[in-house]
């Protein structure tokens, strides 16, 4: 990936949207930019997990005005990344979809914790170096990320299902505050962080600090308004939690320092934040200017500095399933020589393209470690489902049928290879670059020639070389009837004059 002097995130949170852009000098970036808007995506969830069309008119209004200022950067030089509601609206695709087309730029919904792993390099970023553990408690919209982590590598991450738009709308309806309100939304956050308690309470962090606009807004408004001075602490809290309840309504409250849009989320962000220090025991909470997007940010540097964390989770993958790693080797090798070969048209691949098809060879067969017997199905499943560092949901959704292809039936994979977007090159390659090192050893392989166009694939190889390894004349016999059941035509004239000549043969 080339270098590029500017770089830009775009966070499509449950509140709110942020856009931030950045000047690139060595190993750190600037800020150049940074816009915000209060969308709160989350508030237009309807009962049915849907979000409703005057909410995202609203959000898509943003993103093109987003757009206009990301105009003319490289899009590998822009991420945008979508969290809690993307996750959990039953219509998110096809928002998304039109989401991208207003930015400009594709959008990525990433998993809760790798929210978190975000997070924290953003956070850490923003501080000062130190080798203690530190604690960051990050409270969104719809979710509450927490990371122990020491410098700015994570060690624990976690990502709860409870945020300020979600507690709010649900405890504090219209506003309204009471006692008791205000005690169920803090019992239910207690009971949300009751199986994580053992490993976040006290003892195993020096130090704690909190990120985003809700903690950021409950800080400046104890030290605006005289409950507190240094930091938020249980006593500054417990006055600022007095005096809500006292007012009855956070709009009769009056609180100098709450801007306008944090207004109507401020009491579902207070109840999180009193759970969080009364199960985890804190005494002081500092604030951090660093959030996700500064860590998209660094995240996106590392991918432009050959520092991919992907890269990183892969390899510890491989170690993890014990995956045999010259097989994975010859089986990358050969599938991008065919995907170059099937893909003449687009030009010479770019990087993306080759490290897709690397990612898939190194994890094709991790689910040997779970039984043999299916093991692309075992293998798909894990690499859909776990959690993967700097990967988002897409990339491991299209990972997964990446590796459940590569064997066997297509059939059960097509549908969702369409749907997803998948390249068929690649699956054709890997498939053919399974089947031919089906030995496992560095074996002489003939002179391939592939070719696709739409529908109808070509393949040559050496007929001498067919004659002699019948076992894989059988395997390609096998994968033309496969490509036929789903519409394809795999031609392989070599193997048809082998077949015409056994028969034949038997025939005399």
């Amino acid at each position: 990936m080339p270098d590029f002097p500017t770089l830009a995130a775009v966070d499509l949170g449950t509140n709110s949207f942020h856009c931030q852009v950045a000047r690139v000098v060595g190993e750190q970036v600037y800020p150049l930019d940074s816009l915000r808007e209060p969308v709160r995506l989350g508030a237009g969830l309807n009962q049915d997990k849907r979000i409703d069309d005057e909410t995202q008119e609203r959000a898509l209004a943003c993103l093109r005005r987003f757009g206009e200022r990301l105009r003319g950067l490289d899009k590998r030089a822009v991420r945008a990344v979508g969290t809690n509601t993307l996750r959990v609206a039953k219509n998110a695709a096809g928002f998304l979809r039109r989401a991208q087309a207003a930015l400009g730029f594709p959008i990525e919904v990433v998993a809760g914790r790798e929210e978190a792993r975000l997070i924290y390099i953003g956070v850490s970023h923003s501080l000062p170096a130190s080798r203690e553990k530190r604690l960051v408690v990050d409270i969104g919209g719809g979710s509450t990320e927490l990371i122990i982590g020491t410098g700015h590598r994570p060690l624990r991450l976690e990502s709860l299902f409870m945020g300020c738009v979600s507690y709010s709308l649900r405890f504090f309806e219209d506003g309204r505050i009471t006692k008791g309100a205000m005690k169920k939304a803090e019992l239910a956050a207690r009971n949300e962080l009751q199986p994580i308690v053992a490993r976040f309470a006290r003892g195993n962090w020096q130090h704690v600090v909190g990120s985003s606009g809700t903690v950021r807004a409950l800080e400046e408004v104890i030290r605006v308004n005289g409950f507190g001075e240094d930091g938020i602490t249980p006593a500054g809290l417990d006055r600022l939690r007095s005096h809500l309840i006292k007012a009855g309504d956070v709009e009769k409250a009056e609180f100098a320092g709450l801007k306008p849009d944090r207004v109507p989320v401020f009491p579902g962000g207070l109840a999180i934040l009193n759970a969080v220090f009364s199960e985890l025991d804190i005494e002081s909470m500092g604030v951090a200017q660093g959030a996700m997007r500064q860590g998209v940010l660094y995240d996106l540097l590392g991918r432009v500095h050959h520092k991919d964390m992907r890269d990183v989770t892969i390899a510890q993958f491989m170690q993890r399933y014990h995956v045999d790693a010259l097989q994975a080797q010859r089986v990358g090798a050969l599938a991008f020589t065919l995907y170059r070969m099937l893909a003449t048209e687009s030009g010479e691949p770019d990087e993306d393209v080759a490290r897709h098809i690397a990612w898939a060879s190194k994890l094709h067969e991790i689910g040997i470690s779970v039984a043999y017997s299916g093991y692309h199905k075992h293998s798909a499943y894990i690499v859909g489902n776990a959690d993967m560092p700097g990967f988002s949901r897409d990339e491991q959704a299209k990972l997964a049928l990446l590796v459940q292809a590569h064997r066997r039936s297509l059939n059960e994979a097509a549908k969702d290879i369409e749907e997803y977007d998948v390249d068929w090159d690649m699956v054709l390659a890997l498939r053919l670059a399974a089947l031919f090192h089906r030995s496992r050893a560095d074996v002489a392989l003939p002179a391939l020639q592939a070719k696709r166009q739409g529908k109808k694939i070509r393949l040559s190889l050496g007929s001498a070389w067919l004659a002699r390894n019948t076992l894989t004349a059988t395997a390609l016999s096998d994968e033309i009837r496969e490509w036929d059941k789903i519409g394809f035509e795999l031609k392989i004239p070599e193997l048809d004059d082998l077949e015409r000549d056994n028969e034949l043969a038997l025939a005399s």
